[in-house]
């Protein structure tokens, strides 16, 4: 997941918003304490995510794909104070460590666990949303993709992580390599995709950013 070297990666985060002491805490026991830590959002990233969701102000977020809750946390950062934040995920044991810290941050009345399918869950939820982070299985973005685009407001953000899949998308595809072949997919839908605009970003492991039209 490095495409850029990690003295520039480490310059780049010596030079962008340290991270509060919490996110510090959770990032060290996701590494002390959980399986494939790495799919943290992390500093740098995190500190990106923070920023957007300042710029936007969202009333209504939706996370899918909560991990140990670093990125959710990131995303309230911005939240307006009437807001709430639903995150999704199936791993039923991340759900406590999840909640001691979101207990522990200011919006811990503002984080809804959502805990299961999210292409069951998305349908139930009757909100309109302004900020949506897709973070979790690759195989299932075109179907997360199409069911959050009519549940958009007009100008609503859209950020759909690890598209670029540590550089596969450019490899010669294995046959049974259905995540790569579903990113590729979807890349190229949400650039040619009318009801959106697009920017694919080269942050960690690549992060779109589309606006709904």
């Amino acid at each position: 997941m490095h495409f850029l070297s990690e003295e520039l990666e480490l310059y780049i985060e010596q030079h962008s918003q340290n991270e509060p002491e919490l996110l510090a805490q959770l990032n060290k026991e996701t590494y002390q304490k959980i399986l494939l830590p790495r799919m943290l959002s992390g500093h740098f990233q995190g500190r990106v995510l923070s920023m957007l969701s300042k710029l936007i102000r969202p009333v209504n977020i939706l996370e899918i794909g909560t991990y140990t809750g670093y990125s959710a946390l990131c995303l309230c950062e911005g939240i307006q104070e009437n807001g709430l934040l639903h995150t999704i995920d199936i791993k039923e044991e991340l759900v406590d460590f999840q909640r001691k810290y979101f207990d522990k941050s200011p919006w811990g009345n503002q984080i809804v666990q959502h805990l299961g399918d999210a292409i069951d869950i998305i349908p139930t939820l009757d909100l309109k949303f302004d900020l949506v982070f897709i973070d979790a299985d690759k195989e299932n973005y075109i179907n997360y993709f199409n069911l959050i685009v009519p549940m958009m407001n007009k100008g609503g953000i859209i950020l759909s992580d690890n598209v670029l899949w540590s550089g596969k998308v450019l490899e010669e595809v294995h046959p049974n390599d259905i995540s790569t072949k579903v990113l590729l997919e979807f890349n190229k839908l949400v650039n040619e995709d009318q009801r959106v605009e697009t920017v694919l970003l080269p942050i960690r492991d690549g992060l779109t950013v589309s606006r709904v039209l």
